[in-house]
């Protein structure tokens, strides 16, 4: 068994099975770490066990020991969805549109079974294997919900900058949340930048809260009105009149022949890398400090708007001539809110990712919490 990831709570290893020589991903969680979290990793091995799709990571088996609870995982060997774009020589629409329509059909299988993932975004998009034609993997159901009755869920749960604006209003919601995230990942996929940023926390929940975005020139200048047309309908600000995924996956975006086959490779990859430094993609936020965070920035969010009515609350994406590996200033950092209500002092024990930065290679936090 060779290492491969070693978390707060838990770590990852690669493993093979020794009487068919098959690799594998175990996750391995001490049981002193769950104390008072354990319906966390029971809600998320109930989801995984029910779900079987060629585009979802693949819980394979579970075993347990006296101190620990393994988790035997498909093993997903392609790498991250950001880093494939990167590495390309030719990228167009059409890859775009292929990728979202696999997405599109996991989603689809979920919602028909019941479950929400509630935290998709592309850093939990995977490729399965190296090869120029595999298929993309949905992975990290730690924060997925089967939905009850009435289905309406409330826990404040996501990453801002992929949420839905009924999930930020801390309103009740429904799988139409995971089509928001799919919409917002395909902005992504078209121009390398995300559709809403701001260093000023206030500004970026208001935007989200507002649905305010736009298709900035000359980024989406040569970007199809069908690809516009697919997104706005997936980051529609009312959820009952959001697209669903059967919807979107009859738009002729994805159905159709509408997607573009020119190659925008060389402006989204060099977004992409000035806009998704991996020291911002993994940090994590439990739930109580981010919501008494977003409170504290809606009692004073008055105040805020009048005193900077004149100031513009859109920057610009990253420029070409800065560094293609620096951050821009303006881009926010991806806060996770976590379900776990009891989660006062630490984030998510099932949020394991493989290659995790080094702490003292993670920005300090932009929420935190003061007691």
């Amino acid at each position: 068994i060779y290492c491969a990831d070693v978390g707060a709570f838990s770590e990852v290893v690669l493993a093979q099975e020794r009487l068919t020589g098959r690799m594998f991903a175990v996750k391995c969680i001490p049981k002193k770490a769950l104390k008072g979290k354990e319906s966390s990793i029971e809600n998320e091995i109930a989801v995984l066990r029910r779900i079987k799709h060629e585009n979802i990571v693949a819980l394979e088996d579970i075993y347990e020991s006296p101190d620990h609870l393994y988790l035997i995982m498909q093993l997903v060997s392609g790498g991250e969805l950001f880093d494939r774009i990167v590495e390309k020589g030719f990228y167009t629409e059409k890859d775009a549109s292929t990728l979202i329509r696999q997405v599109l059909d996991a989603v689809n299988y979920l919602h028909r079974m019941g479950i929400v993932h509630r935290d998709l975004k592309p850093e939990n998009l995977l490729y399965f294997n190296s090869q120029d034609e595999s298929k993309i993997m949905i992975s990290d159901f730690g924060l997925s919900k089967m939905e009850g009755t009435g289905n309406v869920m409330s826990t404040a749960c996501g990453t801002p900058g992929y949420v839905a604006p009924e999930v930020l209003a801390q309103k009740p919601y429904s799988k139409a949340v995971d089509c928001w995230s799919i919409g917002v990942i395909a902005y992504i996929l078209l121009c390398g930048y995300p559709p809403f940023y701001d260093e000023n926390d206030s500004k970026l929940f208001e935007q989200i809260l507002k649905a305010d975005y736009e298709f900035d020139a000359p980024y989406w200048d040569d970007i199809s009105d069908s690809a516009k047309d697919f997104i706005a309908n997936l980051m529609e600000k009312d959820p009952a009149k959001r697209f669903t995924c059967e919807q979107a996956l009859r738009h002729p975006w994805i159905a159709g022949d509408t997607a573009l086959c020119k190659n925008i490779h060389e402006s989204v990859s060099r977004q992409i890398k000035k806009n998704f430094a991996k020291s911002k993609w993994r940090q994590a936020f439990n739930a109580t400090a981010v919501v008494r965070h977003m409170r504290r920035l809606q009692l004073g969010s008055s105040t805020a708007s009048s005193a900077d009515a004149n100031t513009p609350s859109r920057p610009r994406p990253a420029q070409g001539n800065q560094s293609q590996l620096a951050p821009p200033q303006n881009a926010p950092l991806p806060v996770t809110l976590c379900s776990l209500a009891s989660a006062a002092s630490s984030s998510s024990p099932t949020g394991v990712e493989l290659n995790r930065p080094h702490p003292s290679a993670v920005p300090a936090p932009v929420l935190t919490e003061t007691k």
